[in-house]
């Protein structure tokens, strides 16, 4: 299959896009990425950024966009927004508590993006979830994880991120055994247990391929079964100036053949 083409999660360099995004745009796409996802757009227009991204060959490969910007008459908002923009994937970086707070709230949770789901997909548009370290951890007999994509549709996107799962116990190549084909996008953070021995923050520390991420077992499932579109960097440690860490980053993954 064609090489996977490598993303950045603009979380990581927020404080850069919030003071010039078009710059910081501008530095993503010379270090060699090929998309970026975004957390926030910083008050800019959808037809200004898409110009922005046309002019430095980047694609938009995602957007960490509210479950409260999916319902409702936020609803319609946000698809001529991200339709504009040329991003086909919204994926939700978190839920109210409300939403996950039993086994049953979960299966709720997944009733509502199944529906979401069967909204967007005529518009050839995917909604999808991002994970913490919490939904890992047996809640009423079952990982929230399996309860929510055990519950939803083949099409639900499963953004597995790597460093956040580690960190809260998951078996990460468990995880995209039992769930083909559902990781159109994931997250590469990296995440070291031993450093985690100090504490969680250290465990984010390293930079990829300095971590205990399974990554060669990730990208042949990935690559495989998993019908992976993007791959997508996210680093969360202060450790390095973020532009220098994520540039690292992507190094490392060139350094792997990726």
């Amino acid at each position: 299959m064609p090489k996977i083409p490598i993303g950045l999660e603009l979380y990581s360099v927020r404080n850069d896009c919030a003071a010039d995004l078009a710059g910081t745009l501008a530095g993503v796409a010379k270090m060699g990425y090929q998309g970026v996802e975004f957390a926030g757009f910083h008050n800019h227009a959808a037809a200004d950024i898409k110009r922005v991204l046309d002019n430095l060959g980047l694609v938009c490969c995602g957007s960490h966009t509210g479950l409260n910007l999916l319902q409702g008459d936020e609803l319609k908002k946000t698809v001529e927004f991200n339709l504009t923009l040329g991003n086909p994937y919204l994926i939700v970086p978190g839920l109210p508590g409300e939403y996950t707070a039993g086994r049953d709230a979960w299966r709720r949770t997944a009733d509502v993006f199944n529906a979401l789901a069967d909204t967007l997909r005529p518009l050839n548009l995917w909604t999808g979830y991002h994970n913490h370290h919490t939904e890992f951890a047996p809640l009423g007999g079952e990982a929230p994880w399996d309860t929510f994509f055990g519950n939803t549709e083949q099409d639900v996107v499963m953004q597995l991120d790597m460093g956040n799962g580690l960190h809260g116990g998951a078996d990460l190549v468990g995880i995209l055994q039992r769930y083909p084909a559902r990781a159109d996008t994931v997250h590469l953070k990296p995440y070291c247990l031993e450093s985690a021995k100090e504490s969680a923050e250290a465990g984010f520390r390293p930079i990829i391929g300095e971590d205990s991420v399974p990554w060669a077992e990730v990208f042949n499932l990935c690559e495989t079964t998993g019908r992976t579109r993007w791959y997508i960097v996210e680093y969360e440690s202060d450790k390095y100036p973020p532009m220098e860490a994520v540039d690292k980053c992507l190094q490392a993954l060139r350094g792997m053949g990726k």
